[in-house]
């Protein structure tokens, strides 16, 4: 029988070496609270992206410190403990870290899972008969009242907040309610990436905040570009109106008559003229009146 199983361990030992000669890129992921369905349901998403494998922590320890054809892959080592899933894939580590970050599912809650959400219930009929439920909801703080033979909660109602850990009796209310406050799914420990290692941190990428720092630079590299006079094809009508408008505001300035400061001129001109013609015809008020034949 032992030997058996070391002529098992001694195969999957072999299909692992198979596996890292096939794809380039290795992810190890956390598994604890990961229930099966919500497994199956990852791998199905990720059919043609990864191939996702639950493989012994031994196993896999034996198959890399064995497998010299990947440099650095010795140091994936020390990150195999606790229970772990393995991915095979050659998928940018980042993409990777995204998919599965969009392949985590709502699932209801156990005693001890944290919430993924600010947890409301919201106002209305529950379905659920008279009886034991009404003591159980109003213990989880839900105001409630029988209506229609049916228990109604009267208002929404925060029940836990995102990041709380939910007790055993809000989960199985919340369970009653159908209502899945926890999101379930694989977390990307360590990547091995051609003799490099990623982990978690370096791996997980807000992507608002990529998107915002993008718009940033943009704008910044725009206005340096305009106040530098450098042209591009993304600021070349901007330098221009600038450079027309600084040129126009110069001629003006300077009375040179051209076809597009003419009018503008002669209008300054007349209004100049008539501000001149006021002004004469003030001060020449103002002077005493002579009398005729006399000097």
């Amino acid at each position: 029988m032992s030997r058996q199983i070391l002529v098992q361990k001694t195969t999957e030992v072999e299909e692992i070496k198979k596996l890292l000669q096939d794809y380039k890129i290795l992810g190890v992921a956390n598994l604890q609270k990961v229930r099966a369905a919500q497994l199956q349901e990852i791998k199905k998403k990720l059919k043609n992206l990864a191939y996702i494998r639950v493989i012994k922590n031994t196993l896999i320890r034996r198959a890399i410190l064995q497998y010299a054809d990947k440099p650095g892959l010795e140091k994936l080592e020390p990150m195999l403990s606790g229970a772990n899933i393995t991915l095979f894939t050659n998928v940018n580590p980042f993409k990777l870290s995204l998919l599965l970050e969009k392949s985590r599912v709502k699932t209801t809650a156990k005693a001890g899972d944290i919430a993924a959400i600010d947890v409301i219930v919201p106002a209305g009929n529950t379905g659920l008969p008279p009886g034991p439920i009404i003591s159980q909801l109003g213990s989880v703080g839900l105001p409630t009242r029988i209506e229609a033979g049916s228990v109604w909660v009267n208002k929404d109602t925060l029940v836990a907040k995102k990041g709380d850990t939910i007790d055993a009796r809000l989960a199985s209310v919340l369970s009653k309610l159908n209502i899945k406050p926890v999101e379930a799914g694989l977390l990307l420990k360590v990547v091995y990436d051609e003799g490099f290692l990623l982990t978690a941190e370096q791996l997980h990428l807000d992507l608002e905040d990529f998107r915002k720092s993008l718009v940033e630079a943009e704008s910044n590299a725009m206005s340096l570009s305009l106040n530098s006079g450098y042209p591009m094809p993304e600021n070349i009508s901007l330098l221009l109106q600038t450079a027309h408008r600084r040129a126009f505001n110069l001629a003006l300035n300077a009375g040179i008559p051209t076809k597009e400061t003419i009018s503008d001129l002669l209008r300054k001109a007349h209004l100049e003229g008539l501000s001149l013609n006021s002004k004469v015809k003030e001060k020449t008020k103002s002077l005493p009146e002579q009398t005729p034949g006399k000097p």
